[in-house]
């Protein structure tokens, strides 16, 4: 491995290494293959493009879309104009317009599922005073929103240049699964990792656990990064018995906390398969992660250009690749750097096990309840195929535990709670047993992301990435 040295910054010479590709399989998108250079050619007919619109350094542009070869093109020439970047999906369609105005979007790019686009223009735009500093320093920007523990969205402003840096070093290129939504940091984080390192960027369509497996084995897929509800989902639906996933050889999740139980099914679908947690927050980038064994979920995070320390057990972190601030709320860090996580951790030497967000935490007359504890076990109940556990407030206790299930199988509620409080009773304190069981679709248990809907207090928690 060579680190690329200067004059060229992080983006030039990651583009300039891209080019040298050549004739290497670039993208895979609806059964056609396309190279490099045919990709370079979409980014350099993007360029003129970009010159005859008038979008130069500074241009706040929105691109509304999935992964595709112009849409993927279109990214790249305006990290090289110098543009601010602000990713949507069809996901989000109804935020857009509050999105757009915290952003201050001066153009916006539209594609279809045929890969066509339009561009819309939008003159005098108010620009948040951070953006308007963030343009003197001349480098290309990233705008992605997180909703946060409150649920009021917070836009996040990058250096791309910044973010970047870490994919100056030559590293094996991987053929990758784009699952991880591109309109959050986690997402465009796997698309600049993607093509920096030579990979091929494997586009799907929809996230199903169908489509999912006909991608890695129509496509020789050898990394998936995805959630651990996606898994959970990917196991308890069979999917994967008509398909060859032998190609595989990582399989990364984050996001949310992985249960143990769902973590020991992943080794039998995915026999030559390294599973790897990964860490990361919209505000700090994605840091560095070894996992203690595949079927652990004890990990150890950081890595060049990260820190982090544990406070009262959550963790903190501090990051070369922090962002540059929000839009429209104040800074999170300390006078020194830090960030509060918000995640409840326990420590091992090295390694730290997440617990889950402190948000999360279910305070029965004054006892700590982690949801993850109790949907591990749960889990692993009869005809359980997910569950989604949650504090409701109680007037003696402080609050109670719930739990959300979803069945392989229709089976009566009453014989249904009955058994499910005795599975826990033989194997959870009293206190952890939740009081009610509500039957609910799968679908109801996640986002559009693939990524469980928290409750407290019966209201859904917001998203943090």
């Amino acid at each position: 491995m060579n680190e690329i040295s200067l004059p060229l910054g992080a983006i030039d010479a990651v583009i300039a290494r891209m080019r040298r590709n050549g004739d290497l399989t670039a993208i895979l998108w609806k059964g056609q293959e396309y190279s490099y250079s045919a990709f370079f050619e979409m980014i350099d007919a993007w360029q003129g493009r970009l010159n005859a619109n008038s979008i130069t350094r500074g241009s706040v542009c929105a691109v509304l879309s999935d992964y595709s070869p112009q849409t993927c093109a279109l990214f790249f020439a305006l990290m090289r104009a110098g543009a601010i970047l602000v990713p949507f999906t069809r996901s989000i369609e109804a935020e857009i317009p509050a999105f757009m105005e915290i952003a201050g979007v001066e153009f916006l790019f539209r594609f279809d599922e045929r890969d066509r686009w339009t561009i819309t223009s939008f003159n005098n735009v108010p620009q948040a005073d951070l953006v308007v500093s963030f343009r003197e320093q001349n480098t290309p920007g990233l705008i992605v929103f997180t909703s946060g523990s409150t649920g009021e969205p917070k836009g996040i402003l990058h250096d791309v240049e910044r973010v970047m840096r870490k994919f100056a070093v030559e590293r094996p290129g991987w053929r990758t699964v784009l699952f991880l939504m591109m309109d959050h940091f986690g997402g465009f984080n796997t698309l600049l990792s993607t093509f920096a390192y030579g990979g091929v960027g494997l586009c799907i369509d929809v996230r199903s656990p169908e489509v999912v497996c006909k991608v890695i084995d129509q496509g020789r897929a050898t990394l998936l990064p995805t959630t651990p509800t996606f898994i959970n989902l990917l196991v308890a639906s069979g999917s994967y018995r008509g398909f060859d996933l032998s190609s595989i050889k990582l399989i990364t999740y984050g996001t949310e906390v992985m249960s143990e139980a769902t973590l020991q099914k992943v080794g039998t679908i995915f026999p030559n398969a390294q599973i790897k947690q990964t860490y990361g927050l919209s505000e700090l980038g994605v840091l560095r992660s070894k996992s203690e064994s595949d079927a652990s979920v004890w990990v150890k995070v950081g890595g060049d250009g990260f820190e982090t320390r544990i406070r009262d057990g959550i963790l903190w972190v501090r990051s070369e690749a922090n962002m540059v601030g929000y839009l429209n709320a104040p800074n999170p860090f300390d006078s020194e750097g830090w960030m509060c996580t918000g995640d409840r951790v326990e420590v091992k030497g090295e390694y730290m096990r997440f617990l889950g967000r402190e948000s999360e935490m279910i305070n029965v007359g004054g006892q700590k309840v982690f949801p993850v504890e109790v949907e591990n076990i749960l889990l692993q109940a009869e005809n359980i195929r997910e569950v989604t556990v949650y504090g409701v407030k109680h007037p003696l206790m402080g609050q109670t535990v719930q739990a959300r299930v979803s069945l392989f199988q229709p089976e009566d509620p009453e014989l249904l709670s009955e058994r499910l409080r005795k599975f826990c009773l033989e194997r959870l304190s009293r206190y952890k047993m939740p009081t009610r069981f509500v039957v609910v679709p799968q679908d109801e248990q996640h986002s559009e992301r693939y990524k469980k809907i928290r409750f407290v207090d019966d209201k859904q928690l917001g998203s943090k990435e």
